[in-house]
């Protein structure tokens, strides 16, 4: 499971929840950079460690030894939550797990070494392991 090593702050303010902001489009990693194949997000959401390794599981199944896959994200947005049935004050929860804040546009995996067909089956059976909508797309 991916977490970062060390950090600088344990915890980090909650962001608004602002359905326009996430909407909007990502302005960074949205192209293909390493490989030919790639998943693709195109609604915002937010992806857990968990749910990027269930999606990892399902890749390195399909590259067997030939092929290379390339994870475009890392949670580093650590998420706080306080146990059931406490009351309310007493401060902030404790550290739950760490998530990714994905907007649209935004490449999530990327492929290479695998045939195109295979490639796009594995992508898309990953796709639905994430909690948002996703598209197969392809280098031009």
């Amino acid at each position: 499971m991916l977490f970062p090593k060390k950090v600088k702050h344990r915890k980090w303010q909650t962001l608004r929840k602002s359905p326009e902001r996430l909407a909007r489009p990502d302005t960074r990693g949205t192209t293909i950079a390493f490989g030919s194949i790639a998943l693709l997000a195109t609604s915002p959401s937010r992806i857990t460690a968990n749910q990027i390794e269930a999606a990892r599981k399902v890749l390195t199944r399909s590259t067997a030894k030939t092929g290379k896959l390339w994870i475009r994200v890392f949670p580093d947005r650590p998420v706080t939550a306080k146990p059931a049935e406490v009351g309310m004050g007493s401060g902030k929860g404790d550290l739950k797990h760490f998530i990714f804040e994905v907007r649209p546009g935004r490449v999530l995996f990327e492929l290479d070494g695998v045939a195109e067909p295979v490639a796009r089956q594995a992508l898309r059976q990953a796709g639905m392991k994430l909690p948002m909508k996703t598209r197969v797309v392809t280098r031009h």
